[in-house]
């Protein structure tokens, strides 16, 4: 059964703009520490590739707060919503801590699709409650 629905647009120019100001500290607000690995990685070798790395994520974590139904409030943070991906490329979202629990504890299950263009990252999360 369909729980909730979320999506997002962010601008990149607007992550840039953070990240050029407040640099790894920006990032590190908003990614795990598994994420903020893969952004060095991505960053050091094309660094327009690492902002729009951090902008899909802050697009995915912003849809997926809207479709649990929490906004930016605890249980959720930025951290323990983490966005990976299978071998495959297809991403899937990855709970930690409070989050994590708060989630299982109502049988939810998050779908998560991640698009960037030039100037812009859009996320769409659908999440599913799982029978009892």
């Amino acid at each position: 059964m369909v729980y909730g629905i979320g999506t997002d647009i962010c601008d990149v120019r607007r992550i840039r703009q953070s990240l050029d100001r407040h640099g790894e500290r920006f990032a590190a607000k908003i990614l795990s520490d598994a994420e903020m690995q893969t952004w060095r990685t991505r960053s050091a070798r094309w660094p327009e590739r690492g902002v729009r790395y951090v902008a899909t994520r802050f697009s995915a974590k912003e849809a997926f707060s809207k479709a649990v139904g929490l906004g930016m409030r605890m249980p959720m943070t930025w951290r323990l919503c983490e966005i990976a991906k299978h071998p495959s490329g297809e991403p899937h979202i990855v709970l930690h801590g409070v989050l994590k629990d708060w989630c299982e504890a109502r049988r939810l299950v998050a779908r998560v699709s991640v698009s960037d263009e030039t100037d812009y990252a859009v996320s769409f999360v659908v999440i599913e409650q799982k029978e009892a």
